[in-house]
């Protein structure tokens, strides 16, 4: 078995058997692997203890596992680079729309139609990073309406309560939770997934509240609360990934 060892952008890096595993050193007490999306880059994050030599071992002993894990996000559909024309495809709670773009010099608005289009009035001439801040603005609003509902729902379910929570573009996590001030942020993109997922990953973070790590504590209290999460967790990680500059 192949094991190199190398630093990129003085981040310490492993390279078994043709994977590159980025090396996290944090005052934590266990080792936690996760494989992110879009490519399945890989990063351990280490209690400062742990010897090289027993990082290695314990991505070896997961191999199998980080190999799927980079074959599912290969295999996920993405989406093109969104160019803001109409007749152009977006998505919201998971739906397919078809753009309209309508120029008229007013304020910017977005209405979606039944029918399945979604409408988007913007000033003539708006380039397309102005469109997709309208865009995404309209997600922002649309999601901080649908989280709030949510948490009045599963706060009490779970058991704990949030202090503070936000909405942020997020490029390798759907959502994270910071347990010391309570608060939780949650990726902007999921205003574009079924609404299962995003219900799924509020309560995976509220459960986070209660246990920092993924381990087998984490795992019986997200199944109490939320006993299909793992189908949730497979729509969510099928469905069309936004076309980003995704960095780590």
């Amino acid at each position: 078995m192949l094991t190199t060892y190398l630093m990129c952008a003085a981040k310490p890096v492993i390279t078994v058997n043709g994977i590159d595993v980025e090396i996290v050193r944090k005052d934590i007490k266990n080792l936690h692997l996760a494989v992110y999306p879009p490519d399945g880059h890989v990063r351990v994050a280490v209690p400062m203890h742990i010897s090289d030599d027993n990082v290695r071992l314990a991505v070896v002993s997961k191999l199998s596992w980080i190999k799927r894990q980079k074959q599912e996000f290969e295999d996920q559909p993405r989406q093109t680079e969104r160019q803001f024309i109409s007749g152009e495809c977006h998505f919201y709670q998971g739906k397919r729309y078809r753009l309209e773009l309508v120029e008229h010099n007013k304020k910017p608005a977005i209405k979606l139609f039944k029918s399945g289009k979604l409408k988007m009035v913007v000033r003539p001439n708006s380039a397309i990073d102005v469109k997709e801040k309208i865009l995404n603005e309209w997600y922002r609003q649309q999601l901080k309406q649908l989280v709030s509902e949510l948490l009045e729902k599963w706060q009490p379910v779970v058991g704990k309560t949030a202090d503070h929570w936000g909405i942020k573009k997020m490029k390798t996590k759907w959502g994270s939770c910071n347990i010391e001030q309570r608060r939780i942020w949650l990726n902007l993109e999921l205003a574009k997934k079924p609404p299962e997922c995003l219900e799924y990953i509020l309560v995976h973070e509220l459960v986070h509240l209660y246990e920092r790590n993924h381990n087998d504590r984490f795992k019986m209290m997200l199944e109490k609360a939320l006993p299909n999460w793992r189908a949730r967790q497979r729509l969510l990680n099928s469905s069309p990934l936004a076309h980003e500059n995704w960095d780590y």
